[in-house]
């Protein structure tokens, strides 16, 4: 999960730095990993059941969501208002899996809550707005595609296959309605690496991780991401968030990091009964 998170964080550069459309880019990667997780298989056979439809829809809207938030906002704004995902998670264990309620969590959710309201609120222009609702909305899918093909009843395989058929021909029409589609070397490039790495090795890590780990555990392991993410879209890129997104960046990133080490320091501060 730590190297899908790594892997992910290559999406900002990717996007930036390519002209096609969001709705273009997603279709070409979602064709690339489709062949390469078909090419791993030892079978053909694919399990359309109501529980990896509805996993494979949330990770096509997940991506389709993301990719077009960042290139409306800046990449680090887009990843960081997707990690709502770990609060949605939390709170959905609370309604339906009867977790019990800690203050510390509380606490924590408020600070990551403010956190991206302060990411919300970086560059507040009509077209950074509908960007950061955008993100906003990918954290959504995100937090239902790791809730559903952590589900028994789930194979996430099968899900992720299913989500970049989807991914493939929704959207393969408005590859043809395109007008940035250029195939130049950058173009080429950044769609080669995004298409292969970024999504398709980054695919065959999470269904092969999903599996193994808490759904919310994994929610807080691809933390990673947003750290790394807006690394190489300042070096190459030259862009950067202003001081309001950085520490709303930072508020996020350090208390879900927090929450996910939180049960390992309290079990060390808990009293030993054997004492």
């Amino acid at each position: 999960m730590a190297a899908t998170a790594v892997l992910w964080g290559l999406a900002g550069v990717c996007v930036k730095s390519i002209t096609w459309s969001s709705l273009s880019i997603m279709s070409v990667r979602s064709l690339i990993s489709l062949i390469m997780l078909l090419c791993l298989r030892r079978s053909l056979k694919i399990r359309f059941t109501k529980a990896n439809i509805f996993g494979g829809i949330m990770m096509m809207l997940t991506g389709t969501l993301y990719m077009q938030a960042i290139k409306m906002t800046t990449a680090g704004t887009a990843i960081v208002l997707q990690y709502v995902a770990p609060i949605l998670i939390y709170l959905y264990a609370v309604l339906f899996k009867r977790r019990r309620i800690r203050i510390t969590e509380v606490f924590i959710i408020i600070a990551v809550f403010g956190g991206c309201v302060l990411s919300f609120s970086d560059n507040l222009d009509a077209r950074h707005v509908i960007g950061n609702l955008l993100g906003l909305a990918s954290g959504v899918t995100y937090a239902a595609q790791i809730i559903c093909m952590n589900r028994a009843d789930c194979e996430s395989e099968d899900s992720t296959i299913i989500g970049n058929m989807m991914g493939f021909l929704f959207l393969l029409p408005f590859l043809f309605m395109d007008r940035g589609l250029t195939f130049t070397f950058n173009n080429l490039f950044f769609v080669a690496v995004m298409s292969v790495f970024q999504y398709g090795v980054a695919n065959i890590l999470f269904v092969y991780g999903i599996e193994r780990i808490e759904d919310v555990e994994a929610s807080l392991i691809l933390t990673i991401e947003p750290v790394f993410n807006p690394i190489p879209v300042a070096i190459f890129c030259g862009e950067m968030m202003t001081a309001r997104g950085i520490i709303g960046a930072v508020i996020v990133i350090v208390f879900v990091t927090l929450y996910s080490v939180l049960p390992t320091i309290e079990k060390k501060l808990r009293p030993d009964p054997a004492a």
